[in-house]
């Protein structure tokens, strides 16, 4: 489906795809608008440690211009008539450095009307200084951390709700399971956080809502760790002397499957164990078999959830990806890129001010997220409730909270295997 070509000077010898879609051309440092479609920026890692997830958000955000311009583009007021979207795609290759400096080309040279893309903290947060500077709407696709949106930017927006959500949604699914008397009181919780702002985030939405449920849970045990380590071996046996009850673990793709291969070669068990929104990837399977049973994840977005706009974008996904939508990634990507062409339709213009103004307003009432609405709050994060989803055997996947989007029970605790 892709095709790449390296460019060069400096920091541009990241790729620059080219794609192959008949409403796309080139991509070029040279400027890019014309009356005759409307440029947006995509600045993702297609390669690199988020490669994965960054191709499966660029995916989300090509099939929503797919559509897009398939049912004849975004109608402008201004201009009175219907313009398609034209992609600048830039991989970050999963460096911030790059990521920065490609979101600053896309919004000062390649004339975009705005840029998306954004996966992961790091990423995110190096981008997130550009899109006031140049005055470009900016959405993040897959960053969540509160330092992006507590700065008070006026031209940053994301589609995922915070990271401190994700985090007390965690701890009150646990608490689920000791109202359900699956699990008892006063378990005992081990934290592994990654050391980002995301992971801070997830720790302090734990913590947070066991100071506000006293006697439910204790945190014995709470650990930062690096992105990419090769060798999480001292950690575990930490977390293996802590003789916690709950393991949870708040990590990137291959940080998870890294450090859950080392946790099945330990010998421990937990009641419950958790790596915060990843668990049901294929690649995580893949690797790791069975391993991977019953490990819950809170994720922004289950393609189980059982709302008819789910079931069509599953379709239409498979079909122009050839495969399953994996994880959450590629639907808070679809997302954005439907909530922008409608504030730009909504704007009537390409004006950039404008643009910014009516994404501050949009409201998608057939988004794919749990709740069915998207909304910008006024710092430009999303709200939308999270879905806790359990790895079963055979592959499958059950959303197992909250109580009226589940699909199945919830497995607690943890069968020994």
């Amino acid at each position: 489906m892709l095709r790449t070509r390296r460019v060069g000077r400096g920091l541009s010898m990241a790729v620059c795809a080219v794609l192959t879609f008949s409403f796309f051309t080139a991509c070029s440092r040279n400027k890019t608008g014309s009356s005759d479609s409307i440029t947006v920026g995509v600045v993702l890692p297609i390669t690199g440690r988020e490669g994965k997830p960054g191709q499966y958000q660029r995916e989300g955000i090509e099939l929503a211009i797919k559509q897009i311009n398939q049912n004849g583009g975004i109608l402008v007021k201004d201009l009175d008539k219907k313009l398609p979207i034209k992609e600048v795609f830039y991989d970050d290759t999963s460096d911030q450095a790059k990521s920065a400096a490609f979101a600053e080309r896309a919004m000062s040279s390649d004339n975009v009307v705005a840029v998306v893309g954004a996966y992961s903290t790091a990423l995110g947060e190096a981008e997130s200084v550009m899109p006031d500077r140049y005055q470009v709407p900016w959405i993040t696709t897959g960053a969540a951390a509160s330092t992006i949106f507590n700065h008070g930017y006026q031209y940053a927006f994301g589609t995922l709700s915070p990271t401190n959500l994700l985090g007390s949604t965690t701890a009150e699914y646990l608490g689920t399971l000791v109202d359900q008397r699956k699990l008892t009181k006063g378990l005992k919780l081990a934290l592994a956080l990654e050391n980002t702002d995301h992971g801070v985030d997830y720790g302090n939405g734990i913590k947070e809502w066991i100071q506000q449920h006293p006697g439910y849970f204790v945190v014995v045990f709470s650990e930062n760790f690096d992105l990419g380590s090769p060798d999480f071996s001292g950690l575990l046996q930490k977390v293996k002397s802590a003789n916690a009850d709950i393991f949870l673990a708040d990590a990137h793709l291959q940080d998870y499957i890294t450090m859950h291969r080392q946790y099945l070669q330990s010998g421990m068990r937990h009641l419950m164990i958790s790596y915060g929104a990843r668990g049901p990837e294929s690649d995580a399977r893949k690797a790791l078999g069975d391993g991977v049973d019953y490990i819950f994840a809170g994720i922004w977005w289950s393609r189980n959830l059982p709302y008819p706009q789910v079931k069509k974008f599953n379709e239409d996904y498979k079909a122009f990806t050839g495969h399953e939508p994996d994880s959450w990634y590629p639907a808070t990507a679809y997302d954005a890129m439907r909530a922008l062409a409608k504030a730009i339709e909504n704007a009537g213009t390409l004006n950039k001010t404008a643009i910014r103004d009516a994404l501050r307003k949009v409201q998608l009432n057939d988004s794919l997220l749990p709740g069915q609405t998207l909304k910008f709050g006024a710092n430009g994060q999303i709200n939308t409730p999270f879905v806790i989803v359990q790895n079963k055997p055979g592959g499958k996947v059950d959303i197992v909270f909250p109580k009226d989007a589940a699909t199945g029970d919830s497995i607690a605790p943890t069968p020994k295997h």
